[in-house]
């Protein structure tokens, strides 16, 4: 099984929202062997579940999302996943902390978009209100990292 972590700040809007995109996009390709999950890098919002922007977007594509609480990553999670896929920058620097060995775990660690078409950061909805353009933006990551993971030779 090949195991995927996506990382935010708080695992309340931009990595469950791409844990729930990415196993959707699975299953209706028929994709097996894979396993997805969401993480936060803070203590923020531990036990909350999806935001309601969030929830709002997944609802509207018919994704379940029932029974997800943030939680955090922790160095565990390190060895337990071949990938860890923060939302932004400061999500890549809280994962390379958090794995406290940068040289063991540099490989696996990756933004979401650098498996899309352009790299960038994912905006954070907490903030710019914008679910949609979060969504958009998840869903190309996703797009990309199924391609990519197809290329490998993983799927």
């Amino acid at each position: 099984m090949y195991k995927i972590l996506f990382v935010c700040h708080g695992n309340i809007c931009r990595s469950p929202m791409a844990e729930f995109i990415f196993r959707d996009m699975l299953q209706k390709r028929e994709i097996t062997g894979i396993e997805a999950a969401s993480a936060a890098t803070s203590t923020e919002e531990l036990g909350n579940g999806v935001h309601y922007g969030t929830a709002a977007v997944l609802r509207r594509l018919g994704i379940d999302y029932s029974g997800k609480r943030a939680r955090q990553m922790t160095r565990s999670d390190c060895d337990k996943y071949d990938l860890l896929i923060g939302m932004d920058s400061a999500n890549i620097r809280n994962i390379t902390r958090i794995s406290g060995d940068p040289q063991k775990y540099g490989g696996k660690i990756y933004r979401l978009l650098d498996f899309a078409e352009r790299s960038g950061d994912i905006s954070d909805p907490w903030y710019t209100g914008d679910f949609e353009q979060t969504y958009v933006d998840v869903a190309e990551g996703c797009e990309g990292l199924i391609n990519w993971l197809q290329r490998s030779g993983v799927i």
